[in-house]
């Protein structure tokens, strides 16, 4: 939508709060800590549902109220969308206090798999597979749909859309919905990877959403995507050598692929 949105951390922050909120309710009827394997899987589904809806809301007020207004300026974009970013970050300190939770994990999930020696933890098979299945229904919805072209269509000259009949300002307030909304679900799973939340996490998380953008390119799912999988490994690699330079390896990352391609590595030259 070439919105600059540095607000998605706080939408991580209340997707978390939202997942948390659901997985210890759910642990006052015997689900999550001494739940069945279906009982997990469905305290899962419903702490995502959660983060999906708390998501969706917060992402459609603020596109009402304050993106709309400055849709093509980027610099209020950046200032406007961090501001908000803040004042929801606050809130939830109001709503459950500043300090760290500990989120529970349903009984299922925890412990790991031992695969020829190698051990690999529980949730992080679900994170994949919840990761993969967004990935595909992102771009199943952006390449094989009309909604899809729509969207597309909007980005690159939204008058001519507004002309053939379609709403692009509805339109667009029902994808920024979606990328709050997908937010959400990122800062539900993060949380339960974890195993505790605070407000900060979002912000703390953003500067890794920003570094995978800018190397996947703006605007290409699949480039960040790639970029995704780069930043993981190479932050893992590098924590496990030399802990200090991880975060380092990333953004040195950034800047060589910026030095090859100035638009990431799927972006197109504006």
């Amino acid at each position: 939508m070439d919105v600059l949105n540095l607000a998605h951390g706080a939408f991580f922050a209340w997707g978390a709060y939202a997942g948390f909120a659901v997985l210890n309710a759910l642990n006052g009827l015997g689900w999550v800590e001494t739940g069945t394997l279906g009982q997990g899987i469905l305290s899962v589904l419903l702490a995502l549902l959660a983060a999906l809806a708390i998501g969706g809301v917060l992402g459609l007020f603020l596109e009402r109220v304050i993106i709309q207004r400055v849709y093509g300026d980027h610099l209020k974009q950046i200032l406007i969308t961090m501001g908000a970013s803040m004042v929801l970050a606050e809130v939830i300190k109001v709503l459950w206090s500043p300090n760290n939770q500990t989120v529970l994990v349903p009984l299922s999930f925890t412990g790991s798999y031992d695969v020829m020696d190698v051990v690999i933890n529980k949730f992080r098979v679900v994170a994949i597979v919840v990761g993969l299945a967004v990935y595909a229904g992102v771009m199943a919805v952006m390449q094989k749909t009309k909604l899809g072209i729509i969207i597309r269509a909007g980005v690159e000259n939204r008058e001519v859309v507004q002309t053939l009949g379609y709403n692009i300002n509805r339109i667009f307030t029902g994808v920024f919905m979606a990328g709050a909304a997908l937010a959400a679900v990122g800062g539900s799973m993060w949380g339960i990877f974890r195993e505790q939340i605070t407000p900060a996490m979002g912000d703390e998380n953003l500067i890794f959403a920003l570094i995978v953008v800018i190397i996947g390119g703006m605007g290409s799912v699949t480039g960040s995507f790639l970029g995704a999988c780069m930043v993981g490994l190479a932050f893992n690699y590098v924590a496990y050598l030399v802990p200090k330079l991880a975060l380092g390896a990333n953004i040195l990352i950034m800047v060589i692929i910026l030095l090859i391609k100035p638009w990431g590595l799927m972006g197109r030259e504006q």
